[in-house]
């Protein structure tokens, strides 16, 4: 007879069938049939109905069987709460049962039913699997008691039973003390939940912390990780113990299990600075490497993780794998995600020393298929010219071959990386600008259309046909992207302070102006054109060179991608999901929304509460505004005012920045009228108007004259 599909299409009538099978009068009939309604309840059908049926089918000396009534019992408990009280007489009796397997399962599930009948009569069978003669008995036992503490925590106190766990934290059996410790940290964190007054339920003192150490060796991967991470957690109270703990704790870098390796990674991490030893130091930063670059030989999703880790270990000690470089480069079958760590790592271990190769395999890297993957490694060339002064004229050179491969994607990746490179070496490779501009025709992309404009206009004075290069632009200004079009208006006029004389450049910066402040909808970039048109009219010409033409500050490449205090944060989270995300837990995981309690708390500062209901505003799903009444309105109002001054900050006159702001042009319409036109090449935009200057901000849809000229309308 063939075994039947169990996970097979649902028939009809099947429920009666079961329940018939259920009370067969043979066991193995009654058997197959709870699996099939375990199979059921796995696919997600509602096999409650069949409760009572499944009940009767605990008492068996089959243990197979009985774990699958046990675990249809732990799904279901809560919809059939009066009925499961009828399963009590079992789980006690099976909690006295001669096999140790049968007290733990029966342990176990009456801790998972949380159902409020079942415990009452939890405390009795308890007591007794904590002081159980067999470990694996006391190991479950132990995580027991953390789930009573999370349904009745004053049960779990006044019954001693968090006091004996503490007490089992001394047990002879490693994997009951790893269990334990488990429970303890899980007790400790409901009680700050709830908020449980008294002392703190877990303290680990030097005592505790030599039975962890003693444990640590022979407990199981799992149980190593509890106590790593609870070790990584203990402040240490002199630098011999600090020392002693990372003695204690270095073997663990030999383990097979990735997550014990960055766990033990991590603990050393936090006690060696403790140590006060630089040599000591030093010889853990040796120990670690060799750990972390098997990491990266393992499987893709491993690799992934370990590269986030080690990203973060590497922007404060960038020494650990100085010398292991060729261990980051990309293999051919690498998924796109791990390849993009992967470079993302090999640029915080470039140096002058090994930049030579590192170029060389970006450069490969270019070549590649993967478009992404090919901009995010033209965009490291990059990095690289601006991390090593010595190696920019290399990477200059590599980029220009990349330019000449006439590659659309590479082409215009490499242009947005130049203009980069002139903005932390001014005037130091104009050279590359004519090949910049042959591929003008192929731009079409407006980050890299950006970047040439921003070259021309920084450079006008080098470009002999500077003017006609942005007269093309000119003619799609209108339609451009507002990053293109902002950078195209900031170009034109810095062609024009650079050379007044021209004929042409007066004739485009005037159409510039007059098409970024009648045909463009933007509003900030007509505030940007009001702004240089003020500067433009004003009788000191020096002014508008000053503010216009001042040097654009060089740009770095920062040391770390998270601030200081951060990154120690998420050191001490080293292997958990918040070093891989690469931001705290509070921002994912429970507490990291305001809710009504915190907002209760700010309820008297204004400031708070302004914030707190802008965040409310933004889509964050919080109760709390409802604690405001009558004062929601206002605050939401003030709130909203708030944020509007807030991204009214001040824009980049040099066409660095994409926005300007309203601001800029209210405060040149606060600035006196000119009196007198700019004499020489000034005359053709200026003199021949007699239109005074406003005297305030213009409307932000001005009408034309007749004449049409832009300062009729202004």
């Amino acid at each position: 007879m063939s075994r039947p599909g169990y996970f097979g299409a649902p028939r009809k009538g099947e429920t009666f069938e079961l329940r018939g099978d259920l009370n067969s009068e043979y066991r193995e009939r009654r058997k197959d049939a709870i699996k099939r309604v375990i199979a059921n309840m796995t696919v997600g059908k509602d096999v409650s109905a069949l409760f009572p049926d499944v009940l009767k089918n605990m008492q068996t000396d089959d243990l197979e069987q009985k774990k699958l009534v046990y675990l249809y019992l732990m799904n279901y408990a809560k919809t059939q709460p009066e009925l499961v009280i009828l399963a009590v007489n079992t789980f006690v009796k099976d909690a006295e049962d001669p096999n140790p397997l049968v007290r733990a399962l029966a342990i176990r599930t009456m801790g998972c039913l949380r159902a409020e009948k079942i415990i009452d009569y939890l405390p009795e069978p308890l007591q007794r699997a904590l002081a159980d003669e067999s470990p694996y008995v006391r190991k479950t036992a132990v995580i027991c008691v953390a789930k009573l503490f999370s349904l009745k925590p004053e049960l779990a106190l006044e019954g001693g039973f968090v006091d004996r766990v503490k007490e089992m934290i001394t047990d002879n059996n490693p994997m009951v003390v790893s269990n334990a410790v488990a429970a303890l940290n899980d007790i400790h964190e409901t009680a700050q939940e709830i908020r449980l007054n008294g002392s703190p339920i877990f303290v680990l003192d030097s005592d505790v912390l030599m039975k962890l150490l003693m444990a640590l060796n022979e407990c199981s991967e799992w149980g190593r990780l509890v106590l790593l991470h609870t070790l990584a957690t203990y402040r240490s109270a002199d630098a011999r113990e600090a020392e002693h703990i990372c003695e204690r704790v270095i073997p663990q870098f030999q383990h097979a299990n990735g997550s014990v390796v960055l766990a033990a990674v991590k603990v050393v991490l936090v006690h060696m600075e403790a140590t006060g030893k630089p040599e000591f130091v030093q010889q853990l930063i040796r120990k670690m490497a060799p750990p972390l670059v098997t990491l990266v030989t393992s499987e893709p999703e491993v690799q992934w993780v370990a590269l986030r880790n080690i990203n973060l270990i590497l922007q404060k000690y960038p020494e650990i794998l100085q010398n292991e470089l060729r261990v980051f480069f990309c293999k051919y079958n690498d998924p796109p995600y791990v390849k993009a760590e992967k470079v993302d790592v090999m640029i915080k271990l470039a140096k002058e020393s090994n930049v030579d190769m590192l170029l060389s395999e970006l450069k490969e890297y270019a070549t590649e298929v993967d478009v992404e993957f090919v901009r995010r490694s033209i965009r490291a060339i990059g990095q690289c010219a601006i991390a090593i002064e010595a190696a920019a004229e290399r990477c200059v050179y590599v980029l220009l071959e990349l330019i000449d491969s006439r590659v659309n994607y590479v082409v215009q990746e490499a242009t947005v990386v130049v203009k980069d490179i002139f903005r932390k070496y001014p005037h130091q490779y104009t050279r590359i600008i004519p090949q910049l501009c042959a591929n003008l025709d192929d731009m079409d992309e407006p980050e890299a259309k950006a970047a040439l404009v921003w070259i021309l206009g920084e450079y006008a004075e080098k470009i002999d046909n500077a003017a006609e290069q942005l007269a093309l632009f000119l003619e799609h200004f209108v339609d451009d992207e507002p990053e293109v079009q902002f950078q195209t208006l900031t170009a034109i006029v810095k062609l024009f302070l650079k050379k007044p004389d021209s004929g042409l450049a007066q004739k485009i910066v005037q159409d510039v102006l007059e098409k970024a402040t009648q045909a463009c909808d933007n509003a900030d970039l007509r505030d940007r054109a009001f702004v240089y048109w003020r500067l433009l009219s004003s009788a000191d010409s020096a002014a508008a060179s000053a503010v216009v033409l001042a040097p654009a500050p060089p740009i770095s490449i920062p040391l770390t991608t998270v601030s200081r205090p951060l990154l120690n944060e998420l050191l001490r989270e080293i292997s958990l999901l918040s070093s891989v995300y690469h931001k705290p837990a509070s921002t994912f995981i429970g507490h990291g929304r305001m809710g009504l309690s915190s907002l209760q708390a700010l309820h008297n500062d204004e400031a708070a509460r302004t914030r707190a209901i802008a965040t409310v505003a933004q889509g964050e799903k919080s109760e709390a505004l409802l604690d405001l009444g009558d004062e929601a309105p206002a605050a939401a109002a003030t709130a909203t005012q708030a944020a509007a001054q807030s991204l009214g900050s001040l824009g980049d006159l040099l066409g660095d920045d994409a926005f300007s702001t309203p601001a800029m042009a209210s405060s040149a319409a606060r600035a006196p009228a000119p009196g007198a036109s700019v004499p020489g090449a000034m005359d053709d935009l200026l003199g021949i108007f007699d239109a005074p200057a406003p005297t305030s901000a213009p409307a932000p849809a001005p009408t034309t004259t007749a004449s049409g000229h832009l300062l009729d309308l202004l």
